[in-house]
């Protein structure tokens, strides 16, 4: 499964960096997320290497998933990695200059890598799509009005 959920924010591309960038408050700005510790911080002045623990509220239960970021560029995006329940879960965050201000988006993307999940995907992925997206696009919601100043 893979989507992407995009949205338009009336803020510099900067102000929206910072508010994406700030993985370790983002307890504060985005609803879902209940806690965040870091593990290890980043390797250098990127986000590169950056790895912690997360507890966020996914489809009405509380879980609790490790992330790290494998690929960053300043400025622009993120993306991380997290293996959990027999898949390997990609994200990417990214925040591009537009007429208004900025697009901000995020594509998240999860593999089955093992023989149970596999069939749990084939069974149920389906479910899980549409409350991945609805998830997505409120978690861009709550970053859009931090840099709104909502």
């Amino acid at each position: 499964m893979k989507l992407t959920v995009e949205t338009d924010v009336r803020a510099a591309p900067e102000a929206v960096w910072r508010i994406v960038a700030d993985i370790e408050n983002a307890a504060s700005t985005v609803e879902a997320i209940e806690s965040v510790e870091v593990l290890e911080p980043a390797r250098g002045p990127s986000l590169v290497g950056l790895k912690w623990r997360e507890t966020r509220t996914m489809f009405g239960k509380q879980a609790t998933e490790v992330m790290w970021v494998t690929d960053a560029r300043d400025g622009s995006h993120y993306e991380t990695r997290a293996e959990s329940h027999g898949a390997v879960y990609r994200s990417r965050v990214a925040v591009d200059p537009d007429a208004d201000g900025a697009r901000l988006s995020m594509t998240f993307q999860a593999q089955p890598v093992t023989l149970g999940a596999k069939v749990m995907w084939g069974v149920t992925g389906f479910l899980f799509k549409g409350a991945t997206r609805k998830a997505l696009a409120k978690d861009l919601a709550d970053i859009k009005a931090a840099a709104e100043g909502r």
